[in-house]
């Protein structure tokens, strides 16, 4: 439903790994009505040096029918479980927890499974954390899927992340709900934790590159874009599900993705200005 809008500028220091963002300032669940404010932050005053894209990734980002998007640290700055980790009075033993998992010891399914396991969100914790800690999309994000649906290209939310968190986000960026892959936390009658759905594409290690495939069979988009921050991003063009991917800075820089990306950006306003010249 409609959506009020405004926009103020934000003062005072930033996070060096901050890019100017969006913040979300207001969202529920249902979407039914949405207040938003969006606030715009300063670039960092240690400013990266940008490169332009090739002439190959160009000719990727104009044969393209599809952009698929990572939400955490890319489509928004936020990293949801993390923060509704903290929400919920558990945030550094999940922390630990997500660093077991980084290093390679446990399969991403378990260890969503165990974090999950000790966050224990209910349905009424879920949508607190909405209505306190809502969504800081990343300055840009809402021009270019514009843009994007008006090239006729599909815009794509393929995440990691909650199903709960994001289809807020979705709906207020008319995103259609079946265009957003990401895990489901399950609540029994009473709306206590109840584990959550493992037929998920991205509650397994591969989910990503896996998503992308069923994009490809269900959708007969052939070429997509994959944009995203991390491994799990990159691992959709390793794999071949993506035909080109852009790596993503504007949060967390990760030189290990911005020395593998076909094309690595600081802020989302350089995606837009290549994507104007296709």
């Amino acid at each position: 439903q409609a959506c009020s809008m405004q926009l103020q500028a934000l003062s005072g220091p930033q996070a060096h790994i901050r890019s100017g963002n969006y913040r979300l300032l207001r969202a529920c669940p249902l979407v039914s009505r949405c207040t938003v404010r969006m606030q715009a932050q300063p670039t960092s005053q240690e400013a990266p040096t940008l490169t332009a894209p090739s002439k190959e990734v160009l000719q990727l980002l104009q044969r393209s029918q599809a952009v698929a998007f990572d939400v955490d640290s890319t489509f928004c700055e936020d990293e949801s479980i993390d923060e509704l980790a903290a929400f919920l009075g558990v945030g550094e033993e999940v922390a630990a927890l997500t660093a077991k998992a980084m290093g390679g010891t446990v399969d991403f399914q378990t260890a969503l499974s165990t974090r999950l396991g000790v966050m224990q969100p209910s349905q009424q914790a879920v949508s607190n954390f909405l209505a306190e800690h809502p969504h800081r999309i990343s300055k840009g994000i809402p021009e270019l899927v514009n843009l994007l649906r008006a090239q006729g290209k599909e815009v794509f939310l393929v995440s990691g992340g909650f199903r709960q968190i994001i289809h807020p986000l979705a709906q207020l960026l008319d995103i259609p709900l079946s265009n957003v892959f990401a895990n489901n936390i399950l609540f029994d009658a009473s709306g206590k934790y109840a584990g959550f759905d493992d037929q998920e594409f991205t509650c397994r290690s591969g989910g990503k590159p896996t998503a992308l495939r069923h994009i490809q069979e269900t959708r007969g988009h052939s070429n997509i874009v994959m944009v995203g921050d991390g491994a799990t991003d990159m691992e959709a063009r390793l794999e071949g599900a993506a035909s080109l991917f852009v790596g993503y800075g504007g949060v967390v820089v990760r030189q290990n993705i911005a020395d593998k990306a076909d094309w690595y950006i600081y802020n989302i306003q350089q995606l837009i200005d290549a994507v104007k010249q296709c």
